[in-house]
């Protein structure tokens, strides 16, 4: 047992290394050094936000550093929805202490050592508190490290944790047992590591049925934690058996599909994210262990086949991983590596076990795209319906699956303060207490980023929305008419000044011709969205959490330049609109290359001429391929695009060919206001976001792009339109 060093904070939630958590979770700046690291017994004071958006900007752009900075805190609202109106549950006092046993060896799946801590609830003197409880187990990656002890009633407060998950205080004095994981070939246990390597889910069945076995336990386990840890829990609750020990599941801000919610873009590697998070996950495997010995003399026999067993495995991996996929091997593609790993493919099985699951997300997490299909997957298993295919508007639902998806990138996203939340999620399923969140109409919680409120819903794609076609139109307007044939004359446009560059165009007429050009670039203007949410909140995090504005994630006009940018621009929306779920763009072009690399950016365009960045796809042209029977579709408009992503489907584009090419844009619900403009930006570039491979580079070099908006190749863009407070 170990009490807190110099750089550690005691808080009523978790033990918070805050160093050595911000490494693991690749924040660009120091957040320490930032002044936000702070293990206070609440959230970041709300601040006004610095300097003041600009009228009309979405609400989000005013929201307190309570809810978009460091450690958001949940709105109360959202919890009420989450049960049946009238429910009286409340939480129970912090009545026990804890205390925790350190680097118990359990016997995985092939006989490797997998070492957890069990931290359990204590009286007043130290000693364990009579009778049996539940058990939270998590199984992390990113070192579980030493537990600790509390007092009881030291976590009388709710507040939020460590990113990286771990045992949580709040949960634990209110009657549970958890049980911390180190996943194998990492932190203390044993073996290699692999991403998301399926012997990891064997490992996880043994722990668990060790934990159940628990001297005071009461053979009910639930699991908790975000990302890796979450992904690890739906991978867990598909893997076993229907009478397994595990009761519920409380997974956040978690991956549906891994290669195209996040490791790549419409078949584009995510350089950003992949390979660092591969090369910090290596550095943090080779030291944790070091860093555990030194609090835990046991460990120290084991020190030295544990690094040699994380070094190999280490090497052997990352070198293998990295070759084959900058080779334009398998791993580059949609295939078995990756079907392996995904939660999409263990769906039907959570529900055959009856694990109820409570899913966090954000709307510029790095799992953007899948938490919200994890969600209709999920209603639909249980409703009997193919899971792939989209929620019924009137479709039946249960509060047994649930998703909150707030105004969160992933570093913030993991850390929502949902103590309150995930108590009475756990007291509903491994306690039987009457919460009345199984009998919930509303179990989904979706924050609209323009009008600041989450909304109360039930079904995604969400009831009542209208699918919409605007399209491509000459001068870079965005319009509901489609082109007709023949059409000419000229078009005014007005193009607002941008912040550091000089000049303004304005008054000049345009033909209207009914194409527009685009050049290939390896590199544009970084100053985007992507950059901040590919970095997991690098940039806007620190910045919400001082009340500042942030900067390029707030107004991406810098981007909208070059040659390798163009944008359509809609009229001002005479009265409020609400862009809600899944987005596509539909572009007919020609290349001059035999590859071609498509971005699209959606923006809410104010007044004053600020561009604010809602979300993007790409699409890389020779897996323009699409399968129709998993696409989603409503009025005969495509609202998902379902590519393959196989090297089967992959097909080279055929130089000086108008080509149709689906773009999917990532999800979102947005209210544009009245006066405000919805624009699209196309681009070749999305750096350091989207790296083609060493293989795709000559195919694209020197590439010229015709943007085709003629009536035979009418390109356009396709979203779904609610009146405000539809949903």
């Amino acid at each position: 047992m170990r009490e807190s060093t110099k750089d550690e904070s005691r808080i009523g939630r978790r033990i918070v290394r805050c160093p050595r958590h911000v490494r693991h979770v690749l924040i660009v700046v120091s957040l320490c050094g930032f002044g936000v690291c702070w293990a206070g017994a609440g959230a970041a004071p709300a601040l006004a936000v610095v300097p003041s958006p600009p009228p009309g900007a979405p609400a989000l752009q005013s929201a307190p550093s309570s809810l978009v900075g460091l450690d958001p805190e949940l709105p109360s609202g959202v919890v009420s929805a989450s049960s049946a109106p009238g429910s009286t549950w409340t939480p129970d006092k912090a009545i026990y202490g804890t205390a925790s046993i350190n680097d118990i060896a359990v016997t995985g799946a092939d006989g490797t050592t997998i070492r957890v801590d069990e931290i359990y609830p204590t009286t007043a003197s130290g000693l364990p508190a009579a009778g049996r409880f539940p058990v939270l187990l998590t199984m992390t990656p990113y070192g579980k490290g030493q537990g600790g002890s509390s007092s009881p009633g030291s976590a009388a407060s709710p507040s939020a944790g460590a990113v990286t998950g771990g045992a949580d205080n709040y949960l634990a004095q209110r009657g549970y047992i958890e049980v911390v994981e180190d996943v194998r070939g990492t932190g203390d246990s044993s073996g290699s590591w692999g991403l998301f390597d399926p012997i990891e889910q064997q490992d996880a069945i043994k722990v668990l049925d060790w934990a159940a076995k628990l001297p005071h336990s009461d053979g009910r386990v639930g699991t908790f934690g975000p990302s890796y840890l979450g992904i690890d829990q739906m991978l867990l609750a598909g893997a076993v058996g229907r009478h397994s020990p595990l009761k519920a599941i409380f997974p956040m801000v978690t991956a549906n599909d891994i290669y195209r919610d996040t490791s790549f873009m419409g078949g584009l590697l995510d350089f950003e994210f992949s390979e660092t998070y591969l090369g910090l996950t290596a550095e943090g495997n080779t030291t944790n262990p070091i860093s555990d010995t030194a609090s835990d003399p046991e460990l120290l026999s084991d020190l030295a086949g544990i690094e040699a067993d994380h070094v190999s495995g280490l090497a052997s991996y990352h070198a293998a991983t990295t070759a084959n996929v900058l080779s334009g091997g398998d791993e580059a593609y949609d295939q078995s590596y990756w079907q392996d790993r995904n939660p999409q493919n263990v769906i039907n099985r959570i529900v055959a076990n009856q694990i109820p699951a409570y899913l966090v997300g954000g709307e510029f997490d790095i799992f953007q795209n899948g938490e919200p299909i994890n969600y209709a997957e999920l209603q639909n298993a249980w409703d009997g319906r193919s899971s792939t295919a989209p929620m019924l508007s009137s479709q039946r639902t249960t509060g047994r699956y649930q998703l909150v998806v707030g105004p969160w990138e992933h570093l913030n996203g993991s850390s929502v303060d949902v103590d309150p939340l995930e108590l009475e999620w756990f007291d509903t399923w491994l306690k039987h207490e009457r919460t009345g969140m199984a009998r919930t109409p509303t179990p989904l919680h979706y924050y609209d980023l323009g009008s600041g409120q989450f909304d109360e819903t039930s079904t995604y794609p969400f009831a009542k929305a209208v699918p919409t076609r605007l399209y491509f139109g000459a001068g870079g307007t965005l319009t509901g008419s489609a082109p007709r044939a023949g059409a000419s004359g000229t078009l005014p446009v007005s193009v607002p000044p941008i912040p550091g560059v000089g000049g303004t165009l304005t008054g000049t007429t345009l033909p209207a011709t009914a194409s527009d050009t685009l050049v290939w670039s390896p590199s544009g203007a970084a100053c985007g969205r992507p950059i901040d949410q590919w970095s997991m909140g690098g940039i806007s995090v620190p910045a919400g959490t001082a009340g500042l504005l942030a900067p390029c994630a707030s107004d991406d006009r810098l981007s909208q330049t070059g040659p390798w940018a163009t944008s359509y621009t809609s009229a001002p929306f005479p009265h409020a609109k609400t862009v809600a779920g899944p987005i596509t763009a539909t572009v007919y072009a020609s290349s001059t290359t035999s590859e071609t690399e498509l971005v699209a950016e959606l923006e809410d365009v104010t007044p004053s001429g600020a561009s604010y960045p809602l979300t993007e796809g790409a699409l890389l042209g020779s897996l323009r391929a699409v399968n129709q029977s998993r696409s989603w579709t409503a009025g005969g408009m495509t609202l998902l695009p379902y590519h393959p992503y196989t090297k089967a489907s992959a097909r080279p584009v055929q130089t000086g060919k108008v080509t149709e090419y689906q773009i999917q844009i990532f999800p979102t619900l947005v209210t544009i206001g009245a006066g405000d403009r919805l624009r699209l930006t196309l681009s070749t570039t999305d750096t350091p976001h989207l790296t083609p491979l060493p293989a795709q580079l000559p195919e694209l070099a020197g590439g010229v792009y015709t943007i085709e908006r003629s009536a035979s190749a009418p390109s356009s863009l396709t979203v779904e339109l609610l009146q405000p407070g539809a949903p």
